[in-house]
């Protein structure tokens, strides 16, 4: 007896939901979280608060990423890299999105107010709000700057799991967000050089539009000769060892390296190749925070 297979369109839906959620970038978000839970408990934390905070982190930016669709569905059907998304390409209505997001605010609130605590989950909704209404609604069609400022959205969740575990935020949290939020511009400043013609087609007033190539690939490297100290200062802090220290500085040492050519020799495949590059670099840094965290733990019983 063979087993009833979904319908090609049920399975299409279920996709495009998914999609709503912008699951690779939620994921990342995830992952910024899971040192900062360690650090803060200097080793592990409860389980249920482990869970729920990473759950609850999850649904917050699956939540802001569907509202995100929502508001960008007419700027998003003018650029070949998102016409393909479920609202521009008609897959679902753009209810789907207000729904969806609604949902997933709404079980982030839970899940953290219920194995977490009532600061994480204030800090969980604030950041779906300044993403889909202070980044997305107002600054992304107003100003070039639309990424620095928007970019403390996406360094919230560090912030979350600092809280989750403490009831409060400290100095060492607001470092890793703070990686987070330098690391933002040049991240998507790469992406933006690649497909400038896309933005600038949307009207979407991003750097290479607004004040062209040259003086975008010089702020991309500003950022990063920013955004590479930051990463090492939690070594002599005492937030990270050089379990973390070591591999910091040769991963620091490439970006900043891409990004010096990318400065001085202009051209499509550089941008995109940086851009690819600062993807892997986030999840590296963050995943070496977490194996120090770990092997500090190991060693000194999770003190310095």
């Amino acid at each position: 007896m063979s087993v009833a297979l979904a319908p090609p369109r049920a399975r299409s839906l279920a996709l495009g939901y998914l999609a709503l959620a912008k699951p690779r970038i939620s994921m990342l978000v995830v992952i910024t979280a899971v040192p900062a839970l360690l650090l803060a408990a200097q080793g592990m934390p409860p389980l249920h608060v482990f869970w729920g905070a990473l759950a609850g982190t999850l649904m917050a930016a699956g939540s802001a990423a569907s509202f995100n669709m929502y508001f960008d569905r007419d700027l998003d059907r003018l650029m070949s890299r998102t016409a393909g998304r479920p609202l521009p390409s008609g897959l679902l209505p753009p209810s789907s999105a207000v729904g969806l997001g609604f949902v997933l605010a709404g079980l982030s609130w839970v899940t953290l107010l219920t194995f977490t605590n009532l600061l994480a989950g204030l800090i969980g909704l604030a950041s779906i709000f300044y993403y889909a209404v202070i980044y997305t609604v107002w600054l992304k069609r107003r100003t070039p700057q639309n990424i620095v400022i928007g970019g403390a959205a996406g360094a919230s969740a560090p912030l979350i799991a600092w809280a989750a575990v403490t009831g409060h935020v400290s100095i060492p949290a607001v470092l890793l967000a703070g990686i987070v939020f330098l690391w933002t511009p040049p991240h998507f400043w790469s992406l933006a050089l690649f497909r400038r013609e896309d933005y600038a087609r949307a009207g979407i007033p991003m750097l290479p539009v607004t004040h062209g190539e040259a003086e975008t690939r010089r702020q991309i490297l500003l950022y990063t000769l920013v955004l590479v100290p930051v990463t090492l200062a939690l070594v002599p802090l005492g937030v990270a060892g050089w379990v973390y220290g070591a591999p910091a500085a040769v991963l620091g040492a490439a970006f900043i390296r891409g990004a010096w050519r990318l400065a001085r020799s202009p051209g499509e495949p550089l941008a995109m190749r940086l851009f690819r590059f600062s993807i892997l670099y986030l999840f590296a840094l963050f995943a070496l925070l977490a194996v120090d965290a770990a092997f500090r733990l190991a060693t000194h019983g999770g003190h310095g």
